[in-house]
């Protein structure tokens, strides 16, 4: 296990990356914050980010020691009682668990069309959140992908940013571990994932197909909007879109929601014969 370092001063020079989380979360540090267990396990396993240190509450510390075993002797483990904890973070963080993490490497453009092109060869899928706001439903498209497969999450220059401390709570770190990129315009998305082979479907409460009547499975790329506006009109004209069958007198479905129920009839239809 790394070395153990204790803390007693919060103002600690050496804890400055945990200091004021709630200030400073959105990777205002040229990096970003993690918390909870489970969060940790999916830093751990990440092949994009790595963990720059850790800091532990004291009684916390007997417990995760299993877990602090999978980083290595580079990653200095921080532990403090309660009262300096939570005068570090600047509020009480009561999971008692918060990682500083930051990006192993940044990605080419080769790389992404080597890793999209596997995607599609598998007949795999991946998720492109236009406009999408929210960091609870951000968490949870990642949550959802997770969950069924996705291979990659494209976000259009509007969309929030997943490693917003709560995006990668909500997630319970699969933001992590799926792949993302960030590109200009959902039109030169769709044209770039429709040059790899993939299907491009859009989610609308207005669809051009009902979803249970979506044909035999290929790769495939879903394009969802923002809660309220949804998807540009003129976009939504030019390509395919799926509805959602469900009771009348709702307008539509949270968009995290809508994804997941997608994501499942694709996940379940995948390894059906062509």
């Amino acid at each position: 296990m790394p070395p153990i370092i204790e803390i007693f001063d919060p103002t600690d020079p050496r804890i400055e990356p945990f200091r004021d989380v709630r200030d400073r979360d959105l990777r205002g540090r040229d990096g970003f914050m993690a918390e909870g267990s489970v969060v940790l396990d999916q830093l751990a396993r990440s092949e994009r980010f790595r963990a720059g240190a850790l800091l532990i509450l004291r009684n916390r510390l007997a417990g995760l020691e299993p877990r602090l075993a999978s980083f290595g002797p580079d990653v200095p483990i921080y532990v403090a009682d309660s009262e300096v904890f939570d005068a570090i973070a600047g509020f009480p963080v009561h999971r008692g668990v918060l990682a500083y993490g930051v990006a192993a490497e940044l990605e080419t453009d080769a790389d992404w069309n080597a890793r999209l092109s596997a995607i599609q060869r598998d007949r795999g899928f991946v998720v492109v959140a236009c406009g999408l706001s929210n960091h609870d439903n951000m968490g949870a498209l990642f949550r959802n992908g997770d969950a069924f497969g996705v291979g990659a999450v494209i976000l259009d220059q509007m969309a929030c940013d997943p490693l917003y401390r709560k995006s990668i709570r909500v997630s319970v770190g699969s933001v992590l571990t799926i792949p993302f990129r960030r590109m200009e315009g959902v039109r030169a998305i769709h044209a770039w994932l429709a040059g790899l082979g993939f299907e491009c479907l859009c989610l609308s409460p207005a669809g051009d197909i009902a979803l249970h009547e979506l044909g035999t499975h290929r790769a495939r790329a879903l394009f969802l909007g923002t809660e309220g506006e949804g998807l540009d009109p003129a976009f939504l004209s030019d390509v395919r879109s799926l509805r959602i069958a469900m009771a009348p007198g709702l307008d539509s479905l949270n968009v995290a929601t809508s994804a997941a129920i997608a994501l499942h009839h694709f996940f379940s239809r995948r390894f059906e014969p062509s």
